[in-house]
């Protein structure tokens, strides 16, 4: 992950292998990257400095170290050293790890840093490293909502597996250190921000400090004065284990913002007004819980929004390290221009941004049912796969002039996509809102 003057274009795989029941949804081999390593070659082609790439705990090791199986990664890795790519390896990407260990167990702590640091021994090439993708995202699916296994639907659970994730990413970059002092953490979360209608403010405002939890709790930050520590009390966690925490601190070295057109929120008392899909509580109100585009007159809060916000909160570097939407070919890639320059917005003002990343390069599976089922639901990516060989979409055009000019001359640049036009709302105006503080 080499350092520029402009914005680097970063690529990514979708690789999940997330867990319901006691099955698991593969999305390398449902999209058939695993076995094209042709596809490197491909990425290469648009101009990446530099690819989240999968050395998946649950693929690799899922029998333990001892067993371990690193032919694919051995043969994926080195092709891209070859490619001149750097590679930012991922080793736990939203799953709970092999069968016998999950978000809620000590063991996910010591099995991942033991993988991690074999990992790092093997590569000594690579430096960067994400030992788990989007923890408080992972842990709400698994913890809180129960999508993913251990399918647990309650605070304390999610509390659990957040302080699980978290002790796992401190040890498995201590474990990489040892072979690699110079190692850097790149350290993903989705940061969509929540808005209400006024009788909900407190709990848009309980939400927003929540969405920082996962990075907090690696700054060391979520101590006596933090907003939420009296709720990891109510949750039964001691003051003793978040002291641990703070006093060794495992910042990262980049922070990778993912940032969807569902990420940002919106909570309306007003139930009448909605399906009864989106309607939940929190046992003092009852509210449904939307899209905030599909809703807030304002819209979304945009990446500069979020990307401002990170810089002033942490300071660190920062990458967009998700962009993706399913839709036309046409919205996908205004999406990705609008991510773009946000990025170089945010720049503008001073924030450190370094990249913006293709996501999804080869497209995704089933993520319109959040990975809990097989329906087939494709969504490409810069490339589409459903042929006999990956085709590249507008979006490849779009992302390799981004990647050589810095900028793209695509007419699509000067048209608004669907969600700044106002066939975005779906429901009924709501009353004035309350803006969140996030």
């Amino acid at each position: 992950m080499s350092e520029r003057a402009g914005l680097a274009l970063w690529a990514g795989v979708e690789c999940t292998v997330n867990r319901v029941g006691d099955r698991y949804f593969n999305q390398l081999e449902r999209t058939g990257h695993h076995a094209r390593i042709t596809d490197l070659d491909r990425l290469a082609e648009l101009g990446v400095t530099a690819v989240r790439y999968p050395v998946l705990w649950e693929r690799t090791a899922p029998n333990g170290l001892q067993s371990a199986d690193f032919s694919w990664a051995d043969e994926r890795l080195h092709r891209l050293r070859e490619l001149g790519i750097d590679v930012i390896v991922g080793l736990v990407h939203h799953g709970s790890g092999p069968p016998w260990t999950s978000l809620m167990e000590d063991s996910f702590v010591s099995g991942l840093a033991e993988l991690a640091g074999a990992v790092a021994e093997r590569y000594p090439w690579v430096r960067d490293f994400t030992p788990v993708n989007e923890p408080l995202t992972t842990a709400r699916f698994s913890a809180l909502y129960g999508h993913w296994y251990p399918h647990r639907r309650d605070s304390a659970s999610l509390l659990r597996a957040l302080l699980v994730e978290t002790r796992a990413t401190q040890a498995a970059m201590r474990a990489i250190r040892r072979a690699r002092p110079d190692a850097r953490l790149v350290q993903t979360e989705d940061l969509g921000a929540t808005a209400s209608t006024p009788r909900l403010a407190y709990q848009a405002a309980f939400e927003n400090h929540r969405r920082w939890l996962s990075l907090d709790l690696l700054y060391g930050r979520v101590d006596a004065a933090h907003p939420l520590h009296q709720h990891f009390r109510d949750c039964g966690v001691a003051d003793e284990e978040l002291a641990r925490l703070a006093a060794e601190p495992c910042p990262p070295d980049v922070i990778g913002v993912n940032y969807y057109l569902t990420s940002d929120r919106f909570l309306d008392h007003r139930l009448e007004l909605y399906p009864s899909w989106t309607h939940g509580g929190n046992g003092r109100d009852a509210y449904a819980d939307v899209e905030a585009v599909r809703v807030r007159e304002e819209g979304i809060f945009g990446h500069q929004h979020v990307l401002r916000e990170v810089w002033q909160r942490y300071g660190t570097p920062i990458a967009i390290t998700e962009v993706h939407l399913g839709c036309t070919p046409d919205e996908q890639v205004r999406w990705l221009i609008e991510a773009w320059e946000g990025a170089r917005a945010a720049r503008a003002e001073g924030a450190d941004v370094r990249a913006v990343t293709l996501w999804s390069a080869f497209g995704a599976y089933d993520w319109d049912s959040l990975v809990t089922q097989a329906r087939g639901h494709y969504e490409p990516g810069a490339f589409d796969v459903r042929g006999p060989a990956p085709r590249p979409t507008a979006l490849a055009a779009v992302a390799k002039e981004l990647a050589s000019a810095g900028r793209t001359e695509d007419p699509l640049a000067g048209a608004p996509g669907w969600w700044r036009r106002d066939e975005r709302l779906l429901y009924r105006a709501p009353q004035p809102v309350r803006r969140p503080r996030v």
